[in-house]
C-alpha cells in the first residue's frame, strides 16, 4: 500500500523484521494486531523469508490468536514504503540492515533467542516457545504502552 493510503487510513503502521520472518517476527504481528489491531496497521517481514513456524502457531492458538494465515513475507517487498514503527527482533537483522532500514519514525530492537532451532522432545520446544511469546508479549507493553495487554487469564503460564 503507498504512503498517502496509509496515511489516509488513520492507522500507524508498524513493521516487525527478523531474519526469516517465521517465528518473532510472526509472533509480534499477531499479538500486536490481537492487542491494538483497530489503532495500527501491521506487518512483519524476513531478510530471507521461510514459512511460518508451526510451533509458533501452536502457542499463539493456545492464547486464542490464529496466525495460521500469516505468511513469511521478504523485506524487499516493503522498499519504498515508511513506517511509523520499524522494529527488529534479532541481531542478525539489525546488523544486516543497519543501512537499509526502512524509514520509520521510531526505530526499536531487542534480540529475541528463536526456539525453531530447538531439538528438544517437543514438551521443551513448546515450553520455549511459550516463553518467547511472553517476553515479546511483555515488551509489546513497553513499546506500544496505548495498546491494552491480553488478559493474562488468556496467557497459559511458562513452566
Amino acid at each position: 500500500m503507498p504512503a498517502e493510503e496509509e496515511t489516509r487510513t488513520g492507522k500507524e503502521t508498524v513493521l516487525f523484521i527478523c531474519s526469516f520472518n517465521s517465528v518473532r517476527s510472526q509472533i509480534a504481528e499477531g499479538l500486536l494486531r490481537a492487542r491494538c489491531g483497530e489503532r495500527y496497521e501491521i506487518s512483519s517481514a524476513g531478510i530471507a523469508p521461510a514459512g511460518v513456524n508451526p510451533y509458533a502457531v501452536t502457542v499463539m492458538k493456545e492464547i486464542g490468536i490464529d496466525i495460521s494465515h500469516q505468511r513469511g513475507k521478504s523485506l524487499n517487498g516493503f522498499r519504498g514504503r515508511s513506517f511509523t514503527y520499524v522494529v527488529t527482533l534479532c541481531d542478525h537483522a539489525r546488523l544486516a540492515l543497519s543501512s537499509s532500514l526502512p524509514p520509520g519514525l521510531y526505530v526499536n530492537h531487542r534480540a529475541f533467542t528463536s526456539p525453531s532451532e530447538l531439538r528438544k522432545n517437543k514438551e521443551d520446544v513448546l515450553a520455549e516457545y511459550r516463553r518467547l511469546r511472553d517476553e515479546i508479549d511483555a515488551w509489546l507493553t513497553e513499546i506500544f504502552p496505548d495498546c491494552p495487554p491480553l488478559p493474562r487469564a488468556t496467557l497459559p503460564s511458562t513452566p
